[in-house]
């Protein structure tokens, strides 16, 4: 079997056409799955109809407090949504880190081996704790009046 068979080629997400031919832009290999791991983490579970069990639980974790079980509950998450839902992969390592400068962005780096080819990769995925809202956190966590 070919390598670039296994690691998958599909459609670039979102969808992009070339201008010179009009043709759908494809991804295949390593940006494949990492375009596959951005949307499983992206995807709410139970949004898809035909995939109820596809997706993340991510949302979940939304206007938490930002403390050392957070970041334990959400790399757990991870590491179970992407075991269940992207097989060309073993997870090595997740991390979840704080930036300092931000209260709401929590950054989720996935270290992972692709089963096929057993290379070494990377993966980092921003998560905003306030998604979806203009609001900013006061102090000790307290919504703005």
């Amino acid at each position: 079997m070919d390598k670039n068979q296994f690691l998958g080629r599909g459609w670039q997400f979102p969808p992009a056409f070339s201008a010179g031919n009009h043709q759908v832009m494809m991804n295949e290999s390593e940006a494949n799955i990492n375009q596959s791991i951005n949307l499983v983490l992206q995807t709410y579970r139970g949004e898809r109809s035909l995939l109820p069990d596809f997706g993340s639980d991510l949302h979940h974790f939304l206007f938490r407090n930002r403390d050392a079980t957070l970041k334990d509950e959400i790399a757990l998450s991870v590491r179970q949504t992407l075991l269940h839902d992207e097989p060309r992969i073993h997870v090595d390592q997740v991390e979840v880190l704080y930036l300092a400068e931000s209260d709401e962005l929590v950054v989720i780096q996935v270290d992972y081996t692709i089963r096929q080819t057993n290379t070494r990769h990377n993966h980092v995925f921003p998560f905003s704790l306030l998604e979806g809202t203009n609001l900013t956190v006061g102090p000790n966590g307290a919504e703005p009046r």
